[in-house]
């Protein structure tokens, strides 16, 4: 089962870290002892072979090919490569746990969404809950040990409740080369749009809703087949005599301390990789698939079965009456109790001088000229019309020059429309005035001509 050690590392204490370095179940010395004792035995018949049963010529032939090799192995990133591939298992392993697929978030929309407190809605809500748990189970038959030892065959399923005789059936006879792991997804689908037919799903959003959760659902089951099916890709070497004088090698250690530490690391490092790189089997810290079936099965029937409109009575809260209220701590948390955060410089300290408020003179911007209407007209333009649709009850138009410019003489008002007074009616004849910002100029029917 799954090693927790997370309550033992909550505090950094003094030899906290020790606790966890020798234990046993779930660490790498478990992991790993077998391939140390077998290294470490033929370290030690090597040895014996090269200090007691070679000829000095052997001996010599012997250190030239250990010397040869350790210059080479040096030249071999044993670091980058295990270190990379370790890196992309445990993304692996940690892409594989976000993909369990969960029904937290479908059990909640089937159980608010799919309406009836019969014996109908009942087994609506449960059926439906059942295909999904269904199509859990017969995945992770597909890719975990554990849950293919628990269920070895589909009768065992049935006898579980994950499914019916009928059903079984009707899987069964359905012939398909690939996993039909989505079967129960389908039947889910088919049922859901029984149910809105029926009016249990009173709308088409609510049908919507429940749909988007099912296709989660089904990708995450989707997902876990896929890492199963795509692996990473399998792309992944010591006695000298100290009297003849060989450069790093001047002292004889009948116990390699050092190289079986080398090995202890590099190996355990490639072991924690195999190990991580399958999560779906029997090791010490593989995920617990069957724990995990047993939690979603349970907990998705209660809370759309036992759970559907089973409210508790609104009241009042504790503080209902209370405008500003603490809510208590126990003793053991007492000394926790601290002023709120409000920011950084909440409380830093200012002179009593850069407290006042003074105007500080800045440049100011060089206001911007419009071009005149006389740039965008040529000479023998014919007469330009902007609509005012807005004005209520004025006879004349408030008039402004442009701000920044002049209005060139030669370009008059000829005639401004009240639309609202009749068409005819002049105002401000002749004179080189445009209407107000305030007059909203999109809204103005007036008729510019050119004058000779």
């Amino acid at each position: 089962m799954t090693v927790s050690y997370t309550l033992e590392v909550a505090d950094a204490r003094f030899a906290g870290f020790s606790k966890l370095l020798f234990r046993w179940k779930g660490s790498i010395y478990k992991l790993l002892y077998k391939e140390f004792l077998v290294f470490s035995a033929l370290y030690c018949f090597f040895s014996i072979i090269y200090r007691f049963c070679l000829t000095p010529k052997q001996q010599h032939l012997f250190e030239l090919t250990a010397i040869y090799c350790d210059k080479f192995t040096n030249l071999i990133p044993m670091s980058f490569v295990l270190g990379f591939y370790v890196t992309l298992a445990f993304n692996r392993w940690w892409g594989q746990y976000t993909s369990f697929p969960l029904p937290d978030n479908l059990m909640m929309v089937v159980s608010g969404n799919v309406h009836g407190k019969d014996e109908r809605g009942r087994l609506l809500r449960r059926t439906l809950m059942r295909y999904a748990n269904l199509s859990s189970v017969l995945i992770l038959r597909s890719i975990s040990t554990r849950v293919r030892k628990r269920f070895p065959t589909l009768d065992h399923v049935v006898e579980a409740g994950f499914m019916t005789r009928e059903e079984n059936r009707k899987l069964d006879h359905l012939y398909s080369d690939f996993n039909k792991y989505w079967m129960p997804l389908t039947w889910f689908s088919n049922l859901a749009a029984q149910a809105r037919r029926d009016g249990r799903v009173r709308d088409d959003i609510a049908l919507r809703l429940l749909m988007d959760e099912l296709n989660n659902y089904r990708a995450k089951c989707s997902l876990l087949f896929h890492y199963d099916w795509i692996s990473i890709p399998l792309v992944y070497t010591q006695f000298l005599n100290p009297a003849k004088g060989h450069k790093g090698h001047e002292l004889d250690m009948y116990i390699p301390v050092f190289t079986l530490l080398q090995f202890f690391f590099y190996a355990g490092w490639l072991k924690v990789g195999e190990q991580i790189i399958n999560p779906f089997g029997e090791d010490d810290d593989d995920f617990e698939t069957n724990q995990l079936i047993d939690r979603n099965f349970q907990v998705s029937m209660l809370a759309v079965d036992d759970m559907y409109q089973n409210l508790p009575p609104t009241e009042k809260d504790k503080n209902w009456t209370e405008e500003g209220f603490a809510i208590p701590y126990s003793l053991a948390t007492a000394a926790e109790k601290l002023k709120p955060f409000m920011g950084s410089t909440y409380d830093m300290r200012m002179s009593t001088d850069s407290l006042h408020l003074q105007t500080v003179e800045t440049s100011v911007t060089p206001r911007i000229h419009t071009p005149t209407v006389e740039h965008y007209l040529p000479v023998s333009a014919p007469s330009v019309t902007c609509h005012q649709n807005n004005i209520r009850g004025a006879r004349g138009i408030q008039l402004l020059r442009l701000r920044g410019d002049s209005i060139t003489p030669d370009l008059e008002v000829s005639e401004c429309i009240d639309e609202e007074a009749g068409e005819g009616e002049r105002t401000n004849e002749g004179t080189n005035l445009l209407p107000t910002a305030a007059a909203d100029p999109h809204h103005c029917h007036c008729i510019l001509t050119k004058t000779a």
